[in-house]
């Protein structure tokens, strides 16, 4: 196989496993050894060499298809409804120099397998248009998932702790021979997640990455994430970004964002998050991430002491600044000198990749770091 051809399927593989599916390094091998023995510009063939091979349970099909359709055609996919989406970007297998491969290889629309590569590093805010339409449409695929905590209810187990009520009523059916000991233990369920986005000027070109990742998080999480954006006021999207549609969702957290690229009083916001919605119960045992570069035009003391009140609530705070990733950054913002101290994890939240290790911080497997 060639190697242009190997590339974009490796790079097709690292969207399915970015959206969570079961994508490692042995399923690629196979589904490449697949593509040995079928024709790579035949939608059909590459769609079910992947579909057999990247695919590990019924779960992943549904997140298999819309990878398809979003890598090889931009479409998106609606899982469940029909035949699968089998149009696929036509790759060029013609030796170099050989006629009409320079401008076949032109006329490609989606970005091959090293593109999204360089894509995942970028700074989103040093982005052409084109290049971050093709950013917003990987960040709709990310698995944005909670971790996972353990519940106060049981459920039934192989093993754990002795259940008396069904061993007994297990003994009874018996006719009072007790010969199988049943067992219980906790459930588990996902963590609540609250994301505060600051909209203010200064965040103004990360502000739209950032609402697109709390919309993939909503979307992985369903009820237990709510999402607000910090500016001047405190403004609660969790109903705009419920939308299944990343740029229906997006317009309506727009059109109810009154105060978008003004000033900054994230003191003030946090106090009344607290207030109305933290001590209620939202931020009690959550994830609380904070998409902010620090820049406080109120009280920094105020920020410090609402930081300290939060950290005492949640289960982990997580502070995005995107500046964190900039050679000789550090964190000397009155506003971010303030917050540093209760904060668990410190991320950067400026490229594709660092969306995705946020996600990883927010599911509990990414590496936890608190420094500049």
């Amino acid at each position: 196989m060639r190697r242009d051809v190997t590339e974009t399927m490796v790079g097709f593989a690292r969207t399915v496993r970015a959206a969570g599916g079961a994508a490692d390094p042995e399923r690629v091998q196979a589904m490449l050894a697949a593509l040995d023995h079928l024709d790579v510009l035949d939608p059909n063939d590459v769609y079910w060499a992947g579909r057999l091979t990247l695919c590990a349970d019924p779960g992943d099909l549904a997140r298999y298809d819309r990878c398809f359709a979003a890598y090889f055609s931009g479409a998106t996919a609606r899982p469940g409804r029909g035949k699968p989406p089998v149009v696929v970007r036509r790759v060029t297998v013609s030796e170099p120099g050989a006629p009409g491969g320079e401008e076949e290889a032109e006329d490609l629309k989606a970005a091959t397998a090293s593109e999204v590569e360089v894509l995942r590093d970028r700074d989103v805010a040093r982005l052409s248009a084109a290049e971050r339409a093709e950013v917003a449409r990987l960040i709709a695929l990310l698995d944005a998932s909670a971790e996972q905590r353990r519940s106060r209810r049981f459920s039934p187990a192989p093993t754990g702790r002795l259940d008396p009520a069904r061993t007994v009523r297990e003994t009874l059916r018996r006719g009072g021979e007790t010969s199988l000991l049943k067992h219980r233990a906790h459930r588990t369920r996902p963590r609540r997640v609250v994301l505060i986005v600051d909209v203010s000027g200064s965040m103004s070109p990360y502000a739209d990455a950032l609402l697109r990742f709390a919309h993939a998080a909503a979307r992985s999480g369903g009820r237990g994430v709510e999402v607000f954006s910090a500016g001047t006021r405190l403004t609660r999207l969790t109903r705009e970004l419920r939308h299944r549609d990343p740029d229906a969702a997006m317009a309506a957290a727009s059109a109810s964002i009154p105060d978008w690229s003004g000033g900054t009083r994230l003191g003030e916001e946090l106090k009344e998050f607290l207030d109305r919605f933290g001590q209620r119960g939202v931020a009690r045992g959550a994830v609380v991430v904070i998409a902010s570069d620090g820049w406080e035009r109120g009280d920094a003391g105020l920020l410090g002491e609402q930081m300290a009140r939060l950290h005492r609530l949640a289960h982990r705070v997580v502070w995005a600044n995107p500046h964190k990733a900039r050679p000789g950054y550090e964190p000397l913002t009155a506003g971010m000198a303030a917050a540093l101290p209760h904060v668990d994890d410190f991320t950067s939240g400026h490229s594709l990749g660092a969306l995705e290790e946020l996600a990883r911080l927010v599911a509990g497997t990414g590496k936890r770091r608190v420094h500049a």
